[in-house]
């Protein structure tokens, strides 16, 4: 039971790390490609790299009983979350859009009560809205340049597709081999981002440099392929809304990343945000009391 704690725990740690760090990587990589073709080429080659480790156990795929299951999974998890992700960015600051986006734990603790039911107690409706606006702090300082009102639409697209998509895969986590799952909703997702990126955007405007490489092969294993799995893996051993809870962590990470590597500002607000989103995560992670069953 402890080493499987210290398991969840090196996961979680693992999981809200990468994520931190690939937003500022994702928009350095922006400079050199158009936003969905690099989404979609990112997924595909995480899909297809995840893909020939998992050759060995090709019949775990079923492929004829589950094909739905990968399809819809993909439209939620890829093409909703990280194309429409894409698209959103050009319309709004990219600290907005994030805020909006890490609305997603939020929609999850929502829908894991109807739909997983799981209970929604005080501690965590409080535990989201505390999370939610530190989030809003963390990012406050970002939040500044154009803003279109199709970027609030597209943002919450963003996010409630990121949260409907946690919720099916925790659903059916028994049905599907976890693996295979992200490496065919990646390379079907990421076919369809192609697709529609080729019509679209102009594929000669993308630089094929070291730079671009680099953050391409990061994000295709690390923040995809890898952070899929560790999500994935976690929410079919715990509670969805309790795990959602802790990616309230990963624009705080991505901050504290420019701080200490950019040299940008620890603001007051900054640490208010901090204080909050880790008040939130102890809330909703808070266990009931043993003699009355309440919190």
């Amino acid at each position: 039971m402890k080493n499987s704690n210290m398991k969840t725990i090196f996961s979680l740690i693992a999981l809200v790390c990468i994520w931190g760090s690939v937003w500022p990587i994702y928009k350095y990589a922006l400079q050199f490609s158009p936003p969905v073709l690099f989404s979609g080429i990112r997924s595909i080659i995480a899909g297809l790299l995840f893909a020939l480790i998992l050759i060995p156990q090709w019949r775990k795929i079923k492929w004829k009983e589950n094909w739905p299951v990968y399809v819809i999974s993909s439209i939620f998890n890829v093409i909703l979350f990280y194309g429409i992700q894409s698209i959103g960015l050009q319309y709004l600051p990219a600290g907005l859009y994030s805020v909006i986006v890490y609305f997603q734990p939020v929609l999850v603790v929502i829908l894991a009560w109807p739909f997983l039911k799981e209970p929604l107690t005080r501690n965590k409706i409080i535990g989201v809205c505390l999370g939610f606006l530190g989030v809003v702090m963390v990012s406050l300082d970002g939040i500044s340049g154009k803003v279109a009102p199709i970027g609030f639409v597209l943002a919450l697209i963003t996010a409630s597709g990121w949260a409907i998509g946690t919720i099916y895969v925790k659903i059916k986590s028994n049905v599907v081999n976890g693996f295979w799952l992200v490496a065919l909703q990646n390379v079907i997702g990421g076919l369809c981002m192609l697709f529609y990126g080729l019509g679209a955007e102009d594929i000669r405007a993308i630089e094929w440099n070291g730079s671009f490489i680099v953050c391409l092969i990061y994000g295709a294993i690390f923040g995809v392929a890898l952070a899929f799995v560790l999500y994935n893996q976690l929410m079919s051993k715990g509670e969805a809304g309790k795990v959602s809870s802790f990616t309230f962590l990963v624009p705080l990470i991505a901050v504290l990343l420019g701080t200490v590597f950019l040299d940008e500002p620890f603001t007051i607000t900054l640490l208010i945000g901090m204080v909050f989103i880790l008040l939130s995560i102890y809330l909703i992670n808070k266990k009931p009391n043993v003699v009355t069953g309440k919190e």
